[in-house]
């Protein structure tokens, strides 16, 4: 009996073992993806001064970017779990704690478009992915207006990442989020459409709105990737927008209920953010979703 008890410790030893050496080299792996520099040359963007493309880069943001980074461009506490991380939405201001006055025009570009730090490190869940995609145009006046805003001071300090965060990081428990590493960067965008109430122009507000991070590559919806999110809906003909009138759309996008009478979760649907976009910006889109092809939902 003693013989026995002793070999089962010796492998329960061998077992712990084994999954520490595993949880540090998964540790090591996340550090290496986290410090490595990325050796990138922005593309050329025109950063205008007057108040019409001003107003544009507002508009742009406010549907885009005050969901993660404030109403006022202040910055939050995007993610705080002191047993996994804690990542801030940059103050994107001139005050205390925020980087317009560090930032250069390249250091927007990078930023937004790369997903890259001035120093050339990788952004976290900034969805650069999705904003690779911006027009010239609009990049261009989204940072004018980031750099014409008033100061705020909001100082949330640094990014810290802990050991099981890491750890979650590298099994890609929190899906694709270190968008700089799937960016091809060599590459320029796509030339965007002309803002009008198309399907075409709806595509490139879809793609930038980084609707297929939830819904999927199809965007016929299914499991979502983010921790405790609902099942994400089929945006396809195949799903619950098949039976929605342009009506039904746009006001589900302002309210966040549903022609079904169903609220939305604004944790996860950001429909404050797309409910702001004009009605044209918002028919385009659904142009764009009504021409998909009609898909099932998948189950898993």
């Amino acid at each position: 009996m003693k013989k026995v008890l002793k070999w089962i410790g010796i492998i329960f030893a061998g077992l712990l073992a084994i999954i520490i050496i595993v949880l540090i080299g998964l540790n090591i792996s996340t550090n290496t993806r986290l410090n490595k520099v990325y050796d990138v040359a922005p593309i050329e963007v025109n950063i205008p001064s007057d108040a019409a493309a001003i107003e544009r880069g507002a508009y742009i943001y406010s549907t885009t970017c005050a969901g993660c980074h404030g109403e006022n461009l202040e910055g939050t506490a995007f993610f705080d779990d002191p047993t996994i991380a804690y990542i801030p939405a940059t103050n994107l201001t001139s005050g205390a704690g925020g980087i317009g006055s560090s930032y250069s025009d390249m250091d927007y570009v990078l930023a937004i478009q790369n997903g890259i730090a001035p120093d050339g490190t990788p952004l976290i869940i900034m969805p650069s992915e999705a904003f690779w995609y911006f027009s010239n145009e609009d990049l261009g006046a989204l940072i004018a207006f980031l750099k014409s805003s008033p100061a705020v001071d909001n100082n949330l300090g640094e990014r810290d990442v802990k050991f099981m965060g890491k750890v979650l990081l590298a099994i890609g428990a929190f899906g694709e989020v270190i968008y700089a590493e799937v960016i091809e960067h060599d590459q320029l965008p796509p030339e965007a459409p002309p803002r009008a109430s198309t399907a075409e122009y709806g595509e490139y507000l879809i793609t930038i709105s980084h609707c297929i991070e939830c819904h999927g590559e199809n965007l016929n919806g299914g499991p979502s990737p983010e921790p405790g999110a609902p099942f994400s809906p089929n945006l396809t003909p195949g799903g619950v927008l098949a039976t929605w009138s342009t009506e039904d759309f746009i006001s589900t996008m302002r309210t966040g209920m549903t022609p079904l009478g169903h609220q939305l979760d604004k944790n996860f649907m950001p429909y404050e953010e797309v409910g702001r976009m004009t009605d044209e910006d918002l028919y385009a889109m659904f142009l764009f979703l009504q021409s998909l092809p009609t898909l099932a939902t998948p189950m898993k």
